[in-house]
């Protein structure tokens, strides 16, 4: 499938706006909502609920201005990081310096090592999370990022921040313990237990360790690992948490448990886990999709269908074999001829009567460019090997 012109189109919107842009939960960055949320976390959430789920941008009457996301940087970085292995164009390059100096303009200050959070205050039901409270999720995709920059283009630069990483998660993330495994927590500020954050922060840890050769980082990321782990059920699924409001399984995170995994055994750790992490991976495939490519939220209904899904699905069946090969060219049909404006971006979300068609920077648009650049390098390698046989 030649996904180049829909390539070419996203990046034309994202550069045009600098890469910043509105976020679904960025409503306590409006002036007015902050100060008549001020003195109570649930009007705080009611109006960050609002906002995320209204399909009118009430933003700009609101005060809210566009802005640079860590997590949206550390992606569009991810994927001008994959179109330069496939082409050594110079104009990837520069604009991989220019992500490289947001990063770490964007840093999240007196916290140890490298780490990133977001650009608004976040309030859940138990804890607010400040605006830059470093998270594992934001940090552990910007670290996989970083290093396949270095190992793409050897910019010093990449790995100098993707090394302390380590002592973000080591020294400043709380731990649950369970036997001799734990979990990580999201924030430094709370003790949530959240799989797809947990492995997240396993999963950097473990590539680390081949450039910071320690112990405490294989014995660290192991015990992480074997904590959710312990917690994949027999069909080889996993709730999103184990609190009871949080037992859901969704489509997204679980593609973002097995991607964690799958860093493990690609670097040649945790083999005894390989028979869960296919038995994950047959889960997802079979529970999430319909049969025209429809991605669906929860394994148990389709709707909201949001970004998340058919991106991260694309991103990690599409370098797998053909069985899942053929899955991701069905999602990524049905995530371009229903959720991609000629405009230039993608939608955020398909509910059952209406879409949201907000065009969010960090959850939409630099989703569907990490999925379209994981694409390209797949069909870039099969090629390639393809090649090799046909010599």
């Amino acid at each position: 499938m030649d996904i180049r012109p829909y390539l070419q189109t996203i990046l034309s919107y994202i550069e045009s706006n600098d890469y910043a842009g509105y976020d679904p939960y960025d409503a306590l960055n409006s002036p007015l909502l902050n100060l008549l949320s001020s003195k109570s976390k649930w009007t705080k959430i009611a109006f960050t609920q609002f906002l995320k789920r209204c399909p009118l941008n009430l933003r700009p009457m609101l005060g809210v201005k566009k802005g640079h996301n860590p997590k949206g940087i550390g992606l569009f970085l991810w994927g001008y990081t994959k179109l330069y292995a496939i082409e050594k164009r110079e104009e990837y390059l520069e604009k991989i310096n220019y992500l490289l100096y947001l990063l770490d303009k964007l840093k999240s200050k007196g916290y140890s090592g490298s780490s990133w959070g977001y650009n608004f205050d976040w309030q859940s039901s138990t804890y607010l999370r400040p605006k830059a409270t470093p998270t594992v999720v934001n940090t552990s995709f910007i670290g996989h990022a970083l290093l396949d920059c270095y190992e793409s283009t050897n910019k010093q630069e990449a790995l100098d921040m993707a090394i302390p990483i380590k002592d973000f998660i080591l020294n400043d993330l709380q731990r649950t313990w369970l036997e001799d495994t734990f979990c990580f927590s999201y924030t430094p500020v709370d003790m949530a237990v959240v799989h797809n954050a947990n492995l997240l922060g396993a999963s950097i840890l473990i590539r680390l360790k081949r450039y910071f050769d320690k112990p405490e980082l294989g014995d660290a990321a192991s015990a992480s690992l074997a904590y959710t782990m312990k917690h994949q059920l027999p069909d080889g699924s996993w709730y999103y948490a184990d609190t009871p409001s949080q037992k859901r399984i969704d489509s997204f995170h679980t593609g973002f448990n097995l991607q964690a995994i799958r860093y493990f055994l690609q670097e040649g750790y945790a083999p005894e886990y390989q028979e869960a992490y296919e038995r994950g991976v047959s889960y997802y495939a079979d529970n999430f999709f319909q049969k025209d490519g429809t991605p669906k939220y929860y394994h148990d209904r389709v709707y909201p269908i949001d970004i998340h899904a058919p991106a991260q699905a694309i991103a990690f069946f599409s370098c797998m074999d053909s069985k899942y090969k053929e899955l991701a060219d069905r999602v990524l049909r049905w995530m371009l001829d229903n959720m991609f404006t000629s405009k230039g971006w993608f939608y955020y979300q398909k509910n059952k009567v209406y879409t949201n068609k907000i065009p969010y920077m960090r959850w939409s648009q630099a989703w569907a460019f990490h999925a379209l650049t994981e694409y390209m390098v797949a069909n870039s390698k099969q090629k390639a090997n393809a090649n090799k046989q046909s010599c």
